[in-house]
């Protein structure tokens, strides 16, 4: 049946598994726990002419839980990591018409799998769901009712106004830009990106740079681009390091930017599979 994404549930174990069966929901058949030990833990959707789920977050910290609270998300209690140690993850999602409600959903598990799906313009969720347990990289990935296009990008520090962003339309990606960094021992901030979604290609950033050092920062300001106003290393003794994007040009319309941590496994297949891949490390 034709449709949206309306409902979605997470099971823990067999007898939930058997439940949303008998309710009707379909099940995407990736453990989300996969390589990792723990639960089996697998994602169920129902697909409905009401109105569709049109945007999914990922939360894993306090901080992050507190913007999706105010912005009026929906939270499946059920965390994506159970019995496997690692962060707590819980999914949470929309119906808000201020994003293009989803048609399908998938997961995947490996690279290859993940560049196949960006090259076929499905949109990647950053949050690896085995995030600090080990285990397999899992992705969850939707699909659209009609092609959308990045037209903004922002970012946030310490998630600081997170809500509004959420309630104006914006998607964060789920990664801290700053995963991993410390300063004598202590934590740095989080950053994150956001971007907002158009239907019109017109609206769209046609090209996207990261400068690491002050002759790229010189390089990208002098050719036209514009800057996303802030140090992706802020709280770090490394250097600066800045976004920069272009809505004019040539180049295609782009349609979907995501963050990659697994950085030796991935962008080979990603640029085997044609997609560009901005090698500066944020």
């Amino acid at each position: 049946m034709a449709g949206y994404i309306t409902e979605l549930q997470v099971s823990w174990n067999k007898d939930e598994e058997e439940t949303f069966s008998k309710q009707g929901f379909s099940r995407i058949p990736v453990n989300l726990n996969q390589g990792a030990g723990g639960n089996i833990i697998y994602l169920w959707y129902k697909k409905g002419m009401g109105a569709g789920i049109s945007t999914i977050q990922f939360s894993f910290s306090q901080e992050m839980t507190n913007g999706l609270l105010e912005a009026g998300y929906t939270k499946i209690d059920k965390n994506l990591n159970e019995g496997a140690g690692g962060d707590d993850i819980y999914l949470w999602y929309s119906k808000s018409d201020k994003n293009v409600p989803i048609k399908n959903i998938d997961v995947t598990e490996d690279a290859d799998a993940e560049a196949q799906k960006f090259k076929d313009s499905w949109e990647r969720l950053a949050c690896d769901l085995n995030r600090n347990a080990g285990g397999n990289l899992i992705y969850m990935w939707v699909e659209r009712e009609t092609q959308t296009y990045i037209s903004e990008i922002k970012t946030t520090i310490n998630c600081s106004g997170d809500g509004d962003n959420f309630k104006n339309g914006y998607i964060r990606v789920d990664e801290n830009t700053n995963r991993g960094t410390n300063e004598r021992g202590s934590p740095t901030p989080t950053i994150f990106l956001w971007y907002r979604l158009s239907t019109y290609p017109k609206d769209a950033f046609r090209d996207l740079k990261v400068s690491t050092n002050q002759s790229e920062y010189e390089k990208y300001q002098n050719a036209g681009y514009q800057r996303v106003n802030q140090d992706l290393n802020e709280g770090t003794r490394g250097n600066k390091v800045n976004l920069w994007y272009k809505k004019d040009g040539s180049k295609n319309p782009i349609k979907a930017v995501t963050v990659i941590t697994n950085i030796p496994g991935a962008v080979g297949p990603y640029q085997s599979a044609g997609v560009n891949v901005i090698e500066g490390s944020l």
